[in-house]
Parts: C-alpha cells; structure tokens; sequence
C-alpha cells in the first residue's frame, strides 16, 4: 500500500464498519469530508466524541440521554402508570413521532437470540421487574419488533410477568412481521399502539 494513502484507506475502513455503510458508501464520504473546511470535519468529530462521553443510559428506562433521569422519566405531565417496553433507543424516538403516547418506556438494548448466546441476563430486564415493583405501574406494552427474535422476548416477558399484577399487552399487527418499528411512518406505528391487545405467554 502507498504510504500516502494510508490515512485515506484507515478512513474508508472505519466509515465501512458503521452499520448500513457499505465499500462505495465510505468512500463517498470519506472524499465528501477530504472537500469540506477542515473547521466543518472538526465540529463532526468533536459532536461524536461530546455525544459519546456525555450521553449515557437513563438509570430509570435505560434509554439514551443527557441528563439524569431522562426528560421523559423525569416529565410530571406523563402517564406514568404505563410502561411501553421497546428494543433500542431508536423505537422511542419512532414512538414519540407519533404523538400518540403519553406513558414512559424501558429500552431492553436488544433481544433474546438463543442461538448466539444472546440470554435474558444480557438485557435490561431485570431493571424492568425492578421498576414494576412500584404500584404506580398498570400496564406493560410490549412493543418489541414483530420479528422471530422480538417474539421470543415478548414470549419471554409475557411468562415473567404472569405473577404481577400488572397488565400486559402487545402492540398490533400494523407492522409486518419481520419489521422493525423505527423504519415505519408514524401512523402505521401509532395504529400498532392503538391497537394493542392483551397477551399472555400460552
């Protein structure tokens, strides 16, 4: 390799590694930032590197945020007798597009995957029993993704909170199966809400 195009190649290589991006794509933005001012590529760097120090996990919902708790979590406006358990942080911002749920969420930061070893310890789950120990709580959504793994979890869940008295339900069919909720416009996702259902693990 030319040693002049050592920084060039490391660029593309670390653009390619971020999820979507693919060869080309780096290398479209790798020579889109060689054109910019230098002053416009280090306010990027310096928003991912303040982004990564100073957002962290929300210690109630486990969301991202910048403040603790969350402005969700900590807003007295809200409906906080309702739980809407979601995948990532990416579900609550496509929740809240909609504008057609007042409650509070729990992130659990992924799915159960048996196969790759991905276990119900790994998840936020036992934050979420923790927080349903309050009898603040009345109902938890489940909102994971209708795909096989998103099923399992809401299977999962269903089961582990069979002994609370809490009601659970399920976020409609609205989305196919095999989708993921922050890809879906907000009417589509708010008719899913809308449309819940009670559900129960048999």
């Amino acid at each position: 390799m030319n040693l002049d195009q050592k920084p060039l190649e490391a660029l593309i290589h670390e653009l390619s590694r971020l999820p979507g991006v693919g060869e080309k794509s780096a290398q479209r933005l790798t020579y889109y930032l060689l054109e910019r001012e230098e002053e416009e590529v280090e306010k990027l760097a310096s928003a991912i590197l303040t982004a990564k120090r100073e957002i962290k996990e929300c210690p109630v919902c486990c969301s991202y945020t910048d403040q603790t708790p969350c402005s969700i979590c900590s807003n007295s406006h809200r409906d906080h007798s309702t739980i809407c358990v979601v995948e990532s942080p990416r579900d609550v911002l496509a929740m809240e597009r909609t504008g057609k749920y007042n409650g509070l969420y729990h992130v659990l930061h992924g799915t159960i995957i048996p196969d790759r070893g991905v276990l119900p310890n790994q998840l936020r789950i036992k934050e979420l029993l923790e927080r349903l120990k309050s009898d603040e709580i009345k109902e938890v959504i489940l909102a994971t993704n209708p795909t096989k793994n998103g099923d399992t979890t809401a299977l999962y869940l269903a089961k582990t909170l069979e002994p609370i008295d809490v009601r659970v339900t399920r976020i409609a069919q609205g989305i196919p199966f095999g989708g993921d909720i922050e890809y879906y416009d907000e009417i589509t996702v708010a008719t899913a809400l809308d449309h819940r259902t009670e559900f129960r693990s048999y």
